[in-house]
């Protein structure tokens, strides 16, 4: 028994009642919100994660942090200290896109470490296998693709970002509509280049009715990956993103059909204008199955800062209905991140993802920035290092530039607005 099949059975599980305490939500509303599709809760019950988190309408924007080795960099270890740090910084979520090293051992290591729900991109493995034995990523076959998915399911990966959408029509459509960036998707890139060499269909999407028995077995997720996402701003909006936003529209009425949890990817690069626009369509198509952005992120320019760009997009999506961001680190566009890149990312997106809760009037969390407003009134350092998002780097600030027997910030010191009108609030500084 799945959690859909439960919901629509009426059934609570253990993971609805968690999710539903923790999201201020009646469980019963929630279960109904998972039957429809418009809630999923990523829990593969191979090895079902300790910090449930339920992704979509009405509830709390998630974020998700990836990390992963390359062929530059595979330690391991590495990627392990950097999971700590994104679950430190409050991440809902992690995946793992590694490409270097023994790739089945580092997902192995990392699911075992991880508390939070751990995400894959298949393909990949596929990918870097077929180019170790064969020589390129494009002796991949068929075969190869449905059981790398088959591997990383049965490996307890919870969420699985599959490119469904990437068809020989959606690639036609791209070859009619030359881009700047071409295809910036790893994934995509490979899936696309594998149509136009050997002629075939896309197996994800030509043998879709076995992708989704293996994932509702296991209680999976399926995240159609936005293999044609935009990776210019230039490029946002155009017709091979919309041809495969269609396509997935109609796969994930197809997974909810088979009674599997299914979100949709999207993107990517895209004018600060059109973010709201893209959410709404996106919802529209899709009966408001939940939505997964990378950012956006809303200009070219800014490399070394993306997460910032990238926060900016974050928030005006979250706010128009977006469900759960994707981190981007300062190190996007420029290198594998580093453990520090990994926490701001993770900081960023959480400023981005709570914006947009106050702005959707998600349960709880205008209520947190009014009691930090009562708390910087009363200049409580101790209680506002504890309500901000990150209080260890704030106190780190104040600690630099402010005497330690001050109440007050190092900017106003004596003349603090707060200090002068103490007397008619009532509130003691500490």
């Amino acid at each position: 028994m799945n959690q859909m099949t439960s919901a629509r059975e009426g059934r609570l599980t253990p993971q609805m009642e968690m999710v539903a305490e923790r999201e201020g939500m009646p469980a019963q509303h929630l279960m109904s919100l998972v039957a429809a599709g418009k809630v999923v809760i990523p829990c593969n019950r191979e090895k079902p994660p300790e910090r449930m988190c339920a992704i979509g309408k009405g509830l709390s924007t998630k974020v998700n942090a990836n990390i992963g080795t390359s062929s530059d960099f595979a330690s391991t270890e590495r990627e392990l200290e950097k999971l700590a740090a994104a679950e430190a910084a409050g991440a809902d979520t992690v995946m793992d896109l590694s490409t270097g090293g023994d790739l089945h051992e580092i997902r192995m290591r990392i699911i075992e470490a991880a508390t939070v729900p751990v995400g894959s991109v298949p393909v990949y493995d596929a990918g870097v296998t077929a180019a170790a034995t064969r020589g390129t990523v494009l002796e991949m076959t068929a075969g190869d693709m449905l059981e790398a998915l088959r591997t990383h399911i049965a490996d307890g990966i919870d969420f699985l970002t599959v490119h469904c959408g990437i068809t020989r029509r959606t690639v036609q459509a791209l070859n009619r509509h030359p881009r700047v960036c071409g295809v910036v998707s790893r994934g995509g890139t490979f899936l696309v280049h594998w149509i136009e060499k050997t002629g075939e269909e896309n197996p994800y999407y030509a043998r879709f009715d076995e992708v989704l028995d293996m994932l509702r077995e296991a209680d999976a997720t399926l995240s159609l990956g936005d293999g044609l996402r935009p990776g210019a701003i230039a490029d946002s909006f155009d017709a091979p993103q919309i041809e495969e936003l269609v396509a997935m529209s109609e796969l994930a009425r197809r997974a909810l059909d088979a009674g599997v949890q299914v979100m949709i990817e999207g993107p990517g690069h895209v004018p600060l204008g059109e973010v709201a626009a893209q959410v709404r369509l996106q919802k529209s198509l899709t009966g408001e199955a939940p939505f997964y952005v990378l950012g956006p992120i809303v200009t070219d320019i800014a490399p070394g800062y993306d997460h910032i760009t990238a926060a900016i997009g974050g928030a005006v999506a979250a706010a128009a209905g977006a469900d759960f961001l994707c981190y981007v680190t300062p190190a996007e566009h420029l290198a594998l991140p580093d453990v520090s890149q990994v926490r701001q990312g993770v900081i960023a997106a959480k400023i981005a993802a709570h914006a947009g809760d106050i702005a959707k009037g998600v349960h709880g969390a205008a209520e947190r920035d009014k009691k930090m407003s009562e708390l910087r009134r009363c200049r409580d350092w101790k209680g506002q290092m504890e309500m901000a998002l990150d209080g260890v780097h704030a106190d780190l600030i104040r600690a630099h530039a402010s005497s330690a027997d001050s109440d007050a910030c190092s900017m106003c010191g004596s003349f603090c607005a707060f200090r002068i009108a103490q007397e008619e609030s009532g509130c003691n500084g500490s």
